[in-house]
């Protein structure tokens, strides 16, 4: 029959984990030192790995499409459209004479739609009572945490094209 202990006074954990509970504590220089050189090892690789990913991924290009006639939007007034899927409704304001800004109409709060106020001249989000610049799309007041994407936009023989889309840098 196998004995399994030497001692009848001694547990059985520590035959077979013989840890020395004098040196368990300590850590010698040679031991921190691997540690570190493996630490700083794996974070240079996982940075490696980041700057590989962002250098290798593709850029998103965007559709070319027509938004509208610039004589179908008179001064002050608002034309809807989706850009760059269907599923993404942005708004165009003729704002001067001359001319026209269009952001995405999703709130960058909890994606409301985003609505115009001729009265106050600014982009406004009626769900949370946040508001937008109508120049830039920065945010004036409310819980939204960044300015809306705006919608570049091109002029060929007086009608528009939205050619891509402009992330907040806010």
């Amino acid at each position: 029959m196998k004995q399994l202990h030497k001692d009848d006074n001694e547990p059985l954990y520590k035959e077979e984990f013989s840890i020395s509970s004098a040196h368990e504590a300590l850590v010698n220089r040679r031991q921190f030192t691997k540690f570190l050189t493996l630490t700083s090892l794996g974070m240079f690789t996982g940075n490696l790995w980041i700057l590989g990913k962002g250098y290798f991924e593709k850029k998103p290009s965007f559709p070319r499409q027509v938004v509208g006639k610039e004589e179908d939007v008179p001064l002050g007034a608002v034309k809807l459209f989706r850009y760059p899927e269907e599923s993404d409704p942005c708004i165009l304001v003729h704002t001067q004479d001359d001319a026209f800004v269009a952001y995405s109409q999703k709130c960058t709060h909890l994606s409301c739609p985003i609505i115009y106020s001729n009265e106050t001249k600014q982009l406004e989000c009626p769900c949370h009572e946040g508001s937008f610049s109508l120049e830039t799309g920065a945010v004036i007041k409310g819980p939204p945490p960044r300015a809306l994407p705006k919608i570049v936009l091109e002029r060929q023989n007086g009608v528009l094209v939205a050619v891509g889309i402009e992330a907040s840098h806010e």
